[in-house]
């Protein structure tokens, strides 16, 4: 598909309200290697190549490994990912197919305090919609 819009330039006074999420959830008790994992999981899910290849260089230049990153597209086959990183990445999964059970959120509940499930769901949220405006706009990447 060829782009529609520059989402960046037109829907500028809209973006803003997903700028002030962000800056709430860089504040956020989560850490900030295992959001971009989220980030990175979710555009995975939904197919979204410009946030896919943003949030895949955001966590390398933050130190996360190769295998880990190129890894996560199977993470329930390897050892690679830690068992709070796995209940976020099936937490991630259920909300963002619309399809939360308690097995996924009763586990997720035993690594994450109840705030941070909220900040956990606000990020997962948030990088949905990133993913359906870039999706939409077929933004694509440099």
């Amino acid at each position: 598909m060829e782009a529609k819009i520059n989402i960046a330039e037109k829907g500028r006074e809209a973006l803003k309200t997903l700028f002030n999420i962000g800056a709430y959830l860089s504040k956020s008790p989560i850490d900030v290697n295992l959001r971009e994992l989220i980030n990175l999981r979710v555009s995975q899910v939904n197919s979204c190549a410009y946030c896919i290849d943003m949030h895949y260089k955001s966590a390398k230049a933050k130190g996360e490994t190769e295998k880990r990153l190129y890894g996560l597209s199977t993470w329930r086959q390897t050892n690679w990912y830690s068992d709070r990183e796995k209940a976020a990445f099936a937490f991630a999964e259920a909300v963002t197919a619309a399809a939360m059970n308690d097995k996924v959120y009763n586990n997720a509940a035993l690594f994450f305090s109840e705030e941070e499930l909220v900040d956990l769901t606000l990020i997962i949220t948030t990088v949905n919609t990133w993913n359906r405006f870039n999706n939409t706009f077929s933004t694509s990447p440099e």
